[in-house]
């Protein structure tokens, strides 16, 4: 086959090397990702993204070499010619123009096929997740336990619509720089602030008109003692009115009742400080301003804050990446039996390893099992044969819930990304309902556990209260501590726990 002249110089040659060459890799690995390694992200950001780059690079490197050559050429000859002539009775001309059309053809049809493959890569999960690995980890883990393991993770951060896709895919060019370069904090801020918004995200599922009925929550807890004690709490959940058909006009979804809008100012990013909440009711206009009277800010102040209006996100800010508490999963864990209740102490024994902090995965590995071997070995050496099978299994366990929550290498634990969904290990809905925000009237936003919640039973599996149907219990802590429950946040004491 006659080519032009021109074809014949080393950049051209080359630019063809490396598009052959590029393309050749482009098929073998393409086969070995569809036979041999099936989903396998990295191989897919080199056949979609990095070898179409390289092969791209070479074809216009055939063009440019070529037009270098005729001027060499024309130069050489003293020939000035304003426009390429193609002279199509040379069968060189026409063999040039077939290879060019059939090639741009072909390229036309793998690039709209790359370029979907590529956008279906970036869309995906494992994109998400397994990409930067140790950067997200964390976020991969929890999320892959979460109950929304089974929505995308672009259906949240990204959304539908060209704009926030283009958005996203902006900010995450950013991302890539500051994980190459070391950038990226530890832990991860949070809250993310280029979010898209909850109503366009989780009301797509979660519709605010249907929060049906009340929900019952039962949970048990453990005591640090012996035997493990368990302590049970039955509450029924008011997330909407007491008959469905009122929907979120009372109960905790009232929050975001479309007759009503709460706005608030925090005075840090996490948004663990609200000094200053507004109440509007839309149908009668009325306004109502509540102020933290023990921590006032001024005007000045307040009026340096950003506004927000409160929505899904402000009380389920951890829906998909929560890390739980070492009390909670420990809890979990038990009652799930892959911690074995009848080991003496094991509650005591789980609860001090996990309240020690670790530089790695790694080293906190190895420092459970040690440790757990060394207690038993030291205070029950007469049980260590005959519960080894037990001891096992609770190092086993210990190691899960560890791995499922805490992340070292990134900072990643429930006291660095604290849930504000409840009040226990965090403050939670205590950040505006602690008798503290009053307004000039004098109202307040209440305390009043009942509010968002009845207890209908409690206590020791043996001396269980049932509350009757229209009067719930007053609650009672499984530890005698008087009436401190009544005057101080449940947070006070019990983020300080582990």
């Amino acid at each position: 086959m006659h080519l032009p002249k021109s074809t014949k110089n080393l950049i051209t040659i080359a630019g063809a090397s490396i598009a052959v060459s590029s393309l050749l890799l482009i098929v073998l690995l393409f086969l070995i990702s569809t036979f041999i390694f099936p989903g396998n992200s990295y191989l897919g950001i080199l056949i979609y993204m990095v070898l179409p780059a390289l092969l791209f690079f070479g074809l216009v490197l055939i063009p440019i070499g070529m037009s270098r050559a005729k001027k060499l050429s024309e130069l050489q000859s003293a020939e000035t010619a304003v426009y390429p002539l193609w002279d199509f009775n040379k069968k060189s001309t026409r063999n040039a123009a077939a290879i060019f059309l059939v090639g741009t053809i072909c390229f036309a049809i793998l690039t709209s096929i790359g370029s979907f493959q590529a956008f279906h890569i970036t869309e995906s999960n494992e994109f998400c997740g397994k990409l930067c690995h140790v950067t997200m980890k964390p976020e991969y883990t929890a999320y892959q336990n979460s109950p929304h393991s089974r929505v995308n993770c672009v259906e949240c951060h990204v959304g539908s619509g060209a704009g926030w896709y283009v958005r996203s895919k902006m900010t995450g060019l950013y991302q890539v720089y500051a994980v190459i370069m070391n950038k990226i904090p530890h832990p991860i801020t949070t809250p993310i602030s280029n979010l898209r918004p909850a109503m366009e995200t989780c009301e797509n599922c979660h519709w605010p008109q249907k929060f049906y009925d009340r929900k019952q929550k039962n949970k048990i807890s453990y005591l640090a003692d012996e035997t493990t004690s368990a302590w049970n709490i039955q509450l029924q959940m008011k997330t909407s009115a007491s008959h469905s058909a009122q929907g979120i006009t009372q109960g905790i979804h009232w929050h975001i009742n479309p007759d009503v809008k709460i706005e608030y100012k925090s005075t840090t990013l996490s948004r663990e400080k609200i000094p200053w909440v507004r109440y509007t009711n839309l149908k009668s206009g009325e306004v109502t301003i509540y102020e933290d009277t023990k921590e006032k800010k001024t005007t000045a102040q307040l009026d340096s804050m950003e506004m927000r209006k409160m929505d899904c996100i402000d009380c389920h800010n951890r829906p998909s990446h929560n890390y739980k508490n070492p009390q909670g999963f420990i809890d979990e864990l038990i009652t799930a039996g892959k911690i074995p209740r009848s080991l003496p102490d094991v509650k005591i024994v789980a609860m001090n390893i996990l309240n020690q902090d670790y530089s790695t995965t790694d080293s906190a590995m190895i420092a459970i099992e040690k440790q757990v071997k060394e207690y038993y070995t030291s205070m029950y050496p007469k049980l260590v044969a005959s519960k080894k099978n037990e001891i096992d299994q609770t190092i086993a366990g210990i190691k899960e819930g560890f791995s499922q929550n805490i992340f070292p290498e990134m900072g990643a634990k429930w006291s660095a990304h604290p849930n504000h969904l409840g009040h226990l290990e965090s403050v939670g809905c205590d950040r505006c309902h602690n008798d503290l925000h009053i307004s000039t009237g004098g109202k307040k936003i209440s305390r009043d556990c009942n509010l968002c919640h009845n207890i209908v039973a409690q206590g020791a599996d043996s001396t269980m209260e049932i509350a009757s149907s229209f009067k719930p219990l007053e609650f009672k802590h499984p530890v005698d501590i008087g009436d401190k429950w009544k005057t101080k946040l449940c947070s006070e004491c019990h983020s300080k726990l582990y």
